[in-house]
């Protein structure tokens, strides 16, 4: 895949194979598992692995986890603390019928990878007021001055609030949250022009331009197979 970023925590975990992966003008590297910090730029290359992708969202109880144990931009995990993920991965690949469910293996992957104890700092309340608010509407075109307004803050110091605690200015944030609600429609609806409506882009091509933009490839992929959501907070049992 060419240069990309998105918001989420990307985790790759490969059962059989190695995947390559490098920063920005770095050097390639291989291994069994990945881990990518959020906005970070980067390339892939799955090399004919077999394995899992999962994105974690950043804002959410285990991604905050997560980012704790992260202490470079790209992470190259030890075979040693993928053995219980490649386990359960391998068994939901040869013998599905004995494999968790799709939620509590994706659980069970991200909470292993996780490190110490789940960290105490949480973010600004007037922040997660208005995430909370984006996840649980159905519109994705709230405005600055909206989201401001929610939490009663001015819109300059609510977008500098904003940025400080995700990372991302609040209108780059409302694109992504966009792209993953397509990431969901285009496998339920399988047409891109679908998706594109629910997910409240402008049409197709804006949907195909932002996800070559964030993710490396055409959304089509996506059409390939089923994808599937878990909410947070995840059980602390791994």
């Amino acid at each position: 895949m060419p240069p990309h970023s998105h918001h989420a925590i990307q985790i790759f975990v490969a059962i059989h194979g190695m995947a390559g992966i490098r920063a920005t003008a770095g050097q390639w590297r291989e291994a069994r598992g990945i881990i990518v910090r959020p906005d970070v730029e980067h390339s892939f290359n799955g090399q004919g692995a077999t394995g899992a992708m999962l994105f974690v969202d950043p804002e959410s109880s285990e991604g905050a986890w997560l980012r704790t144990a992260l202490v470079e931009d790209i992470t190259l995990v030890p075979d040693s603390r993928l053995e219980t993920c490649v386990r359960e991965l391998r068994t939901f690949l040869e013998r599905p019928l004995e494999s968790l469910a799709i939620g509590d293996l994706v659980r069970h992957c991200v909470l292993a990878l996780c490190a110490g104890a789940p960290p105490t700092r949480r973010l600004d309340e007037r922040v997660s007021t208005v995430l909370g608010a984006i996840r649980d509407s159905d519109d994705l075109r709230m405005s600055l001055d909206a989201a401001a307004a929610r939490v009663h803050l001015s819109p300059g110091r609510f977008a500098h609030l904003f940025k400080e605690q995700t990372g991302l200015p609040f209108r780059r944030y409302m694109l992504w949250r966009k792209l993953t609600r397509a990431m969901l429609a285009i496998g339920r609806e399988r047409t891109i022009a679908a998706a594109a409506a629910d997910s409240d882009f402008a049409d197709a091509a804006h949907l195909t331009r932002t996800f070559y933009q964030m993710f490396g490839l055409p959304p089509s992929v996506l059409m390939r197979g089923e994808f599937f959501q878990t909410a947070s907070p995840f059980s602390t049992r791994v």
